[in-house]
């Protein structure tokens, strides 16, 4: 799936299933407590800390799916095509690389 068609899809839901966007802060916040689920499952699984009772019920897949369906609510909410926007992101990343390091 392209991510014009995932910001589609997103759109399509919220506004039919899920009755509407929550407000943009409302979205960051979510998007906050999302990360966080992520980031306890990464701490417990490739860190240092050791899972307890029911921490790794949510697998890493769910929870980085769950960042990015927050990701392009926000997106969506404020205007961005997250596609254009990599495409800019990754265009001024490889600037400040040298010529022959680009290809790998």
């Amino acid at each position: 799936m392209e991510i014009k068609d995932a910001q589609k899809r997103v759109d399509e839901w919220i506004r039919s299933i899920g009755k509407g966007y929550f407000s943009e802060l409302t979205n960051m916040v979510l998007l906050t407590e999302e990360v966080g689920e992520l980031a306890r499952i990464m701490a417990r699984v490739y860190g240092d800390q050791v899972a307890k009772e029911g921490d790794l019920r949510k697998n890493l897949s769910e929870e980085l799916a769950d960042v990015m369906w927050v990701t392009i609510c926000l997106a969506n909410q404020c205007g961005v095509d997250l596609e254009e926007a990599l495409r800019k992101s990754f265009e001024k990343k490889l600037s400040g690389m040298p010529p022959d390091s680009r290809d790998s």
